[in-house]
């Protein structure tokens, strides 16, 4: 069931890791500075700076040439060759990584991803609380917790607090952060009228967003989808975030931003015996739950499975954990050897 990482793929998980950081940081320049290409433009014998803002050239000034517009553009080509230059490094490092079979993710998931860690939303305003944070979990345990487990055909993340950029705060009854940002990814994404917290795109790949009651207050109000609260988000925002960089299936890297592992398997645990949750994924809740405290109690000892984290859990979860310390015993066994 577990496999231990070997030392070339820690190695390349550290270079994934460098890479990106440095792809990211590019790109967060380039969009503070301008969304949309700038290109000089002469126009009766003086030059002005132009963003092209579509495919169509259409463009909207940004000023003649000056001290100011010389920076902007300086800025921006600045970036642009730093991002283009990690992303060649990122493709070769996706090869690899997908030769080495390590957890990832789908290309839609890694692709929205991306663009919420460009506009400084994840693991600020949102986090990754479904299936899709599994490859994360494996990459803090440095094993592979189990194959099959990472596969889903939807995505699920949680809204966890204020949209926070360039040092600003903005008001939770104005704007759409999560919507811009799912729209500047697919633009064919559209709310499910039947399901107002979730969104599909013309493919049929669905995205749900979610919220726990103490947060929702600081959604924005014109934001979509629009989650309904649920008590058992809370639990997911205890103890502290993993945070790692992975690689979809189609190569790409992506940063994900998920729940304390603890929590989060207890909360898949309990998910596993809720009727309202589809029967299907029932069984699959219950696996992932299981092999992740197992994981955790192995090769994540820094999350302490212990009476002082016991004491920290409501009811609803404890005899979860109970169950699982009296089968699997209080002193976890060691770790295979492979």
């Amino acid at each position: 069931m577990y496999q231990e990482f070997t030392d070339e793929q820690r190695r390349l998980l550290l270079n994934l890791s460098q890479y990106y950081a440095a792809y990211i940081d590019a790109e967060r320049e380039r969009h503070r500075t301008s969304d949309f290409p700038l290109h000089w433009k002469t126009v009766s014998g003086r030059d002005y700076l132009y963003e092209i803002i579509d495919s169509r050239g259409n463009a909207k000034s940004k000023g003649p040439r000056s001290s100011k517009t010389e920076a902007l553009h300086q800025a921006w080509h600045d970036a642009k060759l730093r991002g283009d230059n990690a992303r060649t490094l990122l493709v070769e490092i996706g090869r690899m990584y997908r030769a080495m079979r390590l957890g990832s993710i789908s290309g839609e998931v890694a692709a929205i991803l991306r663009e919420a860690d460009r506009r400084e939303l994840l693991g600020n305003s949102l986090i990754v609380v479904g299936t899709n944070a599994m490859p994360a979990y494996e990459v803090e345990a440095q094993h592979r917790i189990g194959t099959g487990l990472d596969e889903t055909q939807d995505f699920d993340m949680a809204w966890i607090g204020h949209l926070t950029f360039a040092g600003t705060a903005p008001s939770p009854h104005s704007g759409d952060p999560f919507w811009r940002m799912l729209k500047a990814v697919d633009s064919t994404y559209t709310v499910n009228t039947e399901r107002n917290f979730q969104a599909r795109n013309a493919k049929a790949y669905e995205v749900e967003l979610l919220v726990a009651p103490s947060r929702a207050a600081s959604m924005c109000k014109t934001d979509k989808p629009v989650p309904m609260p649920l008590p058992e988000q809370e639990w997911l925002l205890n103890g502290r975030f993993v945070d790692h960089v992975i690689c979809a299936r189609d190569g790409s890297a992506a940063r994900i931003v998920a729940p304390d592992p603890r929590w989060f398997a207890l909360h898949k645990l309990w998910m596993s015996d809720q009727e309202k949750r589809p029967a299907l994924k029932r069984p699959k809740d219950r696996k992932q739950g299981l092999r992740l405290l197992d994981s955790i109690a192995r090769h994540m000892p820094h999350y302490a499975l212990d009476d002082t984290f016991a004491a920290e859990l409501p009811d609803e979860l404890r005899r979860y954990f109970d169950d699982w310390r009296q089968n699997s015993g209080a002193t976890p066994p060691p770790p295979p050897a492979w």
